[in-house]
């Protein structure tokens, strides 16, 4: 199977979600939240993205988490993540109870393609003060991609992990899961990164984007929203409709795009130091907001 029929497959099954000039989207993805260990990548960032998350609810933003979102090969279940980033959960659960959180898995948490899975962990959580079990993220459902798809225009928008074009971590997927647990989990505390991640292998990173770029070609310029390679892609109208809203496990901030007034925008949230010293978390534009019409092909 070529990375066109996966990209393909992905498309045709894809969750619809119509949305208009007044539709308000946060997209991030390869959050990787694990259990606050030092291998927890997530943990780092933690705040900013639990305070960036906190203002999109306010401001009436629909969630949408590209794959990646929890790391199931370094931790064995999901309990123990959901421990260590209760609150983030906890927030995350405000979303679904709205209808305005929508969920894609990726490689790290493709378990979550199998519904029985979701059910059985995602469903209910173990609340040690009352003792029983407690609603979490009922009648949830992952899927492999989302397409929005504008009520009046028509244009859509195609996002999903990305790891379609990447035939290691799609189709291995379970072996690398074993290799990261047994071997590179421990090997990243000190350092060392798995080489089989294209977020750490340039040479994986530009295969997969030069395959991804070959597909948004084929279907006639579709705008593609993709996480997994971990960086950050916006480009000017007229160019290939490639995006990607990085990650949530840079080096001290998050990035992401928004979908605001019918444009988007990437962002990125980080810790800054104001003038008196103290410390606060700041949004910064890095790219946009650019019309999405601008990238409508006839």
């Amino acid at each position: 199977m070529s990375s066109k029929t996966r990209l393909d497959k992905a498309y045709k099954s894809a969750k619809r979600v119509p949305f208009d000039e007044t539709s308000k989207f946060i997209l991030f993805s390869d959050c990787h939240r694990g259990d606050n260990s030092f291998a927890d990548d997530f943990s780092k960032n933690r705040n900013i993205y639990f305070h960036a998350l906190k203002h999109y609810y306010k401001e009436g933003f629909d969630y949408c988490e590209l794959g990646d979102g929890d790391e199931l090969w370094e931790n064995l279940s999901f309990e123990s993540i959901f421990l260590a980033h209760k609150n983030v959960y906890m927030l995350m659960k405000l979303f679904h109870d709205e209808g305005r959180l929508h969920m894609i898995w990726g490689n790290h948490d493709m378990v979550y393609k199998n519904q029985s899975y979701v059910e059985k962990h995602l469903y209910t959580f173990f609340d040690r003060k009352t003792g029983k079990d407690e609603d979490l993220f009922c009648n949830i459902k992952y899927h492999e991609a989302v397409v929005l798809k504008h009520s009046k225009t028509n244009q859509e928008l195609f996002l999903t992990h990305g790891h379609q074009a990447d035939w290691w971590n799609f189709l291995f997927w379970k072996w690398s899961r074993f290799m990261v647990r047994i071997l590179w989990k421990p090997l990243n505390v000190i350092g060392i990164a798995d080489p089989t991640s294209p977020a750490k292998n340039y040479k994986e990173l530009i295969k997969i984007e030069r395959r991804t770029k070959k597909w948004i070609i084929q279907n006639n310029n579709l705008i593609t929203i993709f996480g997994h390679t971990h960086r950050p892609r916006f480009p000017e109208p007229g160019d290939i409709a490639f995006f990607n809203d990085g990650s949530c496990v840079h080096p001290r901030s998050i990035t992401g795009l928004e979908i605001e007034n019918g444009a988007i925008s990437l962002i990125k949230w980080q810790i800054v130091t104001t003038e008196d010293g103290t410390l606060k978390i700041d949004r910064f534009l890095l790219e946009g907001p650019t019309k999405l019409s601008a990238y409508k092909t006839e």
